[in-house]
């Protein structure tokens, strides 16, 4: 008997936490979600913009497009974030911290996106582009009209991998003072001295956002293969 009590106050006291504290995440859970669906979309024009500058034949805007990826591919995502919120307001632009949080996670997630975007462009036949050539278009119809949409469709299962990337890198902006959920379950942790049902909690919401993303993703791509049928 005293066994089972031992076992159950410690589930009784978790559990009494977890239903009261739940409810208070959900200005970090919404804070947390605007904060992705920004940093995503903006990492996305960011992406497609640069896929265009590797492209082209001037190879000084291919040249500034490789060195854009190698410097976010050879520094920490923690870092970029304090440069901008920290370093640039040194030399006069400042931002504030979710409007910095937004512009670094596209700025990181924009060189993946334009590698993901790159490689289902280049992966599309050269010979769709000859025959729209010949139909009469220009090179800049064909490749908005043929080969992007085609391209797209390619490239959704690996965009979706870094768009739960991203979700998951905006946890990193609680270090420039964005109050999402992981800084959240901080304040609340050391409020209550009891720190693992607050993280479990924050643990359950970003998986209910993964999981709900994933499986929109996962609708999308249905959704595509079925107008290829």
């Amino acid at each position: 008997m005293d066994l089972i009590i031992e076992i159950f106050n410690p589930l009784k006291e978790f559990f009494l936490v977890v239903l009261k504290y739940a409810p208070k995440f959900d200005k970090a859970v919404i804070l947390t979600l605007e904060l992705s669906v920004f940093s995503i979309l903006l990492g996305t024009v960011i992406g497609l913009i640069v896929t265009s500058l590797k492209l082209t034949k001037f190879k000084w805007l291919q040249k500034i497009a490789y060195t854009y990826i190698s410097i976010v591919r050879g520094t920490p995502l923690l870092l970029q974030l304090y440069f901008i919120f920290f370093g640039l307001p040194l030399i006069g632009l400042e931002f504030n911290s979710f409007t910095s949080a937004t512009i670094g996670l596209a700025f990181h997630s924009g060189a993946y996106i334009s590698e993901i975007f790159r490689g289902s462009i280049v992966s599309i036949h050269y010979g769709q582009e000859e025959a729209a050539r010949a139909l009469g278009m220009s090179k800049i119809q064909a490749f908005v009209h043929i080969i992007l949409p085609q391209a797209f469709k390619r490239s959704v299962p690996a965009l979706g991998n870094q768009f739960i990337i991203a979700v998951k890198d905006s946890s990193l902006a609680s270090v420039i003072t964005i109050t999402e959920i992981t800084l959240t379950a901080r304040q609340f942790s050391a409020a209550t001295y009891n720190p693992f049902p607050i993280l479990f909690i924050a643990g359950v919401y970003y998986y209910v956002i993964i999981t709900l993303l994933s499986k929109s993703l996962k609708w999308l791509e249905r959704r595509l293969r079925v107008d290829e049928r």
